[in-house]
Formats: C-alpha cells, sequence, structure tokens
C-alpha cells in the first residue's frame, strides 16, 4: 500500500498521544469525585486515532502501528532510564525530580505495556469485525462498542497489575477511568466522523477486513501488503 503524508500524520499523532500519556500519568488529579492520572485527557486520544487507523486503512495497517508504538515507548522509556542513571552535575539539583517524572518501576512498565497491547489489538480486531457486521454504517456503534471493550481490558489489566496490593480501591479506580475514557471517546464522536470521512474522501478508499487475520503477532499477510 502506498504511504500518504495523511497517514504518516496519524501515526505521529497516535504515537505522540502514547508517549504523552505515559509521561502525565504519573500525576494524579482529583476532579470532583473523581481520582484521575492527568494522562486522562490524552490516552484516549490513541484509541480514537486507532480507530481512524482501523476504519479508514484496516486492521492490517492498525495492526502495525501499534507494534511502531509499542517500540516507540520502549526506546522513550530505555532513555529515560539512561538519563536517570547517568551522574548528575555538581550544580544540577533535579535529579529527585527526574526520578519522580520518568522513573518507572518494572511493575508499572508491565502494566502500562500489557494493557496498552491487550486493549489496542482488541479494540481494533473489534472495529474491524463490526465495520464488517454494519455493513460501513454506524461507525458510531463502533467507535463506541470497541472502546468500551478495548478501554475496560486496558484499564483492568494497567489498574490491577499496578495497584494491586497498595491498598488502593481497584475495582473503583477501574470503573472511574473506564467511564471517564468512554465519556471521552463519545464527546468526541463528531470528530472522528469529520476525519474519517475526510481521510476516506482524500485517500480513496474505505477498506474492509473480509480475508485479514486477526492475529496480533501476524505483522504481514501473504500476497498483502
Amino acid at each position: 500500500m502506498k504511504i500518504s503524508y495523511r497517514l504518516v500524520i496519524i501515526i505521529a499523532v497516535f504515537i505522540t498521544c502514547l508517549i504523552t500519556a505515559n509521561v502525565t500519568a504519573v500525576k494524579v488529579t482529583s476532579l470532583g469525585p473523581f481520582t484521575l492520572p492527568a494522562a486522562i485527557f490524552v490516552f484516549p486520544l490513541s484509541y480514537i486515532f486507532g480507530d481512524v487507523l482501523t476504519e479508514v486503512y484496516g486492521y492490517r495497517v492498525a495492526r502495525r502501528v501499534i507494534w511502531l508504538g509499542f517500540i516507540c515507548n520502549l526506546v522513550f522509556v530505555f532513555f529515560a532510564w539512561v538519563g536517570q542513571i547517568l551522574p548528575s552535575a555538581s550544580f544540577w539539583e533535579g535529579q529527585g525530580s527526574y526520578e519522580s517524572i520518568l522513573g518507572y518501576t518494572p511493575r508499572l512498565l508491565a502494566a502500562s505495556f500489557l494493557g496498552y497491547l491487550a486493549g489496542e489489538f482488541v479494540n481494533s480486531a473489534i472495529l474491524a469485525r463490526m465495520k464488517i457486521l454494519t455493513r460501513g454504517r454506524w461507525l458510531w456503534s463502533r467507535t463506541i462498542g470497541s472502546t468500551i471493550i478495548g478501554q475496560g481490558l486496558d484499564t483492568s489489566i494497567f489498574i490491577t497489575l499496578a495497584f494491586i496490593g497498595t491498598g488502593a480501591s481497584v475495582p473503583t479506580m477501574i470503573l472511574h477511568h473506564w467511564l471517564a475514557k468512554v465519556v471521552i471517546e463519545g464527546v468526541c464522536t463528531p470528530a472522528t466522523y469529520a476525519i474519517v470521512n475526510w481521510l476516506k474522501k482524500k485517500e480513496g478508499i474505505d477498506t474492509y477486513d473480509y480475508e485479514t487475520r486477526y492475529n496480533p503477532f501476524r505483522i504481514s499477510e501473504k500476497g498483502q501488503s
């Protein structure tokens, strides 16, 4: 498949949202009765752009981009760790702050990576299959329906692995995070419609994954780009 600059932009925004979420997630905010990470407003955008990728370009392209996002995140985390262990200059007093923001623990990294992979792949696969079942109609049902399940899986895995045994109310945290993400997806549905319709018109494509195999580890498919 020919790669257009529009696809490059979508991929860049998707990965930027993902990495930004991982940095801003260290701050916990209180919004009324809800206790949420600051990343609650940017991470759902990665799902929205993931929906756009699957809806317009198909699951095969989305699968590659999901793995690309995973690799880019690994690169970021690795060099953040390198920066942490490098000796500080005698006049620099920010080591503690650096470690607080970028000093990821193995437990949090595992929770984040597993939640991301499971949630993104399930979200994309459900959207692609629902597109076939609905014959391309009712985009809102696909974006919101796939997000309910994908975000639910992502949130459950991440919060359970990250906070179980810490004294935090894991079920409450899962519910608050999941509800907030689904609400954001719903609010952004008109924007998703606009982006999808514009891309389909400009790219001249509207992909249906009739013969796609949904194995997340199958990067390429025989006879297909």
